[in-house]
């Protein structure tokens, strides 16, 4: 299996990269369909259902199939021989930065569903604040494999 790793690590790390494009694209707009939805709140109107499917199908089509992927494709990279250093610092950075995006992408889906079941209590300003969580993240997740600290 090494082996296997080892050759096709090219195109593991190509597939990693275009996945986490994917997810960081939706954990960045997710967000802002939260704050347009709370500040246009028409429980019963067009306007409600329209939010709601683009954010559905946003979640459930880009951002959990991006999640997925890169979780997988990661992990194929972390078990590809000589890639990671477990005694430097930075792949336990990176996972902290990752597990905390995954809690984000799910909080992200819990929030969705209280639009969706008509009890959100958050603000357009809340949904703006949590809109910086993805960004920072993803600084520390970039710095920590570049920098490799």
């Amino acid at each position: 299996m090494s082996d296997l790793l080892a050759s096709a690590y090219p195109w593991i790390k190509s597939l990693h990269i275009i996945s986490v494009i994917s997810w960081m694209a939706g954990l960045f707009y997710f967000p802002r369909l939260l704050v347009n939805h709370a500040e246009r709140d028409d429980p019963t109107g067009l306007l409600n259902t329209t939010f709601q499917e683009m954010e559905l199908k946003l979640f459930r089509v880009i951002m959990n199939p991006a999640m997925i992927a890169t979780w997988v494709f990661g992990l194929c990279l972390v078990f590809t021989p000589g890639i990671v250093d477990w005694s430097s610092a930075w792949p336990w950075i990176k996972a902290a930065g990752v597990l905390g995006m995954t809690w984000f992408h799910h909080w992200l889906g819990y929030r969705r569903k209280d639009f969706s079941n008509g009890t959100n209590t958050r603000t357009g300003r809340t949904y703006r604040l949590m809109n910086e969580v993805p960004t920072l993240l993803m600084v520390v997740i970039v710095i920590s494999v570049v920098v490799k600290f």
